[in-house]
């Protein structure tokens, strides 16, 4: 009688867990893929299914024997940090967008009209999460998904599994650990830098025309002293939010699109994957 355990391959199982890890790492930091309104089961599945369908490609991949716990973690440290960096450039991009409707509620008075947002279990504004909302299904009617999902594959093929953690810690061929570690720096920096230009030039119409009336106001009430400006502020203030929030909401959308593919690139570059259009 054949037992069953002698037909088992210890490295073919690996190689799946370190597959399984990296596609984990991009579902849990991706507000796209691992979005929290998605129970954890259904995405835990996903992770699973896409472990699956990949595995085939790096059937032939080698890996050396961990040896020892620690080394394993290691291994797996460095999957799931791949998986991580990839969703998470396109989370700070997001919250670029998020900030702007935060702006726009906070000047127009609106501050007040918060929503519960699952995705960080915290109140927001309701311009961040409607912003939120669409920004994310214009990622998706933009092919971004489906770029993000080829960097992933493209990934094993940059980086082969067991490949992270010389990658990070340098013994590899992708160079120093210095010089990892600092174009992962600068790489943030830029996505950092890059968000917070989304969110000043989305919000800036509404900010602008608050601020003008603001001003208008002020002048007016020099004008007529016994006008009871503040009683008059804040609803003009928060008419004239709406009223310029809808007539931007296009421009704002457009900030959005034009960074997608600067910082999808700024991603592959630094993780050196090649990046190929929708």
């Amino acid at each position: 009688m054949i037992n069953p355990l002698a037909l088992f391959n210890v490295e073919k199982f690996l190689i799946f867990t370190l597959v399984l890890t990296r596609i984990s790492g991009l579902l849990i930091s991706s507000p796209i893929f691992g979005a929290k309104e998605a129970p954890a089961m259904v995405r835990a599945l996903v992770s699973l299914a896409l472990a699956v369908l990949i595995m085939p490609s790096q059937w032939f991949a080698t890996l050396p024997y961990p040896g020892s716990l620690l080394v394993y973690v290691l291994i797996i440290g460095g999957e799931l940090m791949i998986g991580l960096i990839l969703g998470m450039g396109i989370s700070i991009l997001l919250g670029g967008i998020q900030m702007a409707g935060d702006l726009m509620s906070r000047v127009g008075g609106l501050s007040l009209a918060d929503i519960f947002d699952p995705t960080t279990s915290t109140n927001v504004p309701l311009f961040s999460q409607m912003l939120s909302l669409l920004s994310a299904a214009l990622f998706m009617i933009m092919g971004g998904h489906r770029i993000l999902l080829g960097g992933l594959l493209d990934s094993f093929v940059a980086i082969p599994p067991g490949g992270g953690v010389a990658m990070f810690l340098g013994t590899g061929n992708g160079g120093s650990s210095p010089e990892m570690l600092a174009s992962l720096v600068e790489m943030f920096l830029v996505l950092i830098t890059q968000s917070f230009h989304v969110a000043i030039r989305a919000a800036a119409p509404v900010v602008t025309a608050v601020l003008l009336a603001t001003l208008v106001l002020g002048l007016i009430s020099r004008t007529l002293p016994q006008l009871n400006v503040m009683v008059i502020g804040f609803g003009m203030n928060a008419m004239i939010t709406f009223g310029v929030f809808f007539f931007s909401l296009g421009a704002a959308l457009l900030v959005f699109q034009d960074q997608v593919m600067p910082t999808l690139q700024i991603l592959f570059q630094t993780l050196r994957i090649p990046l190929h259009s929708p």
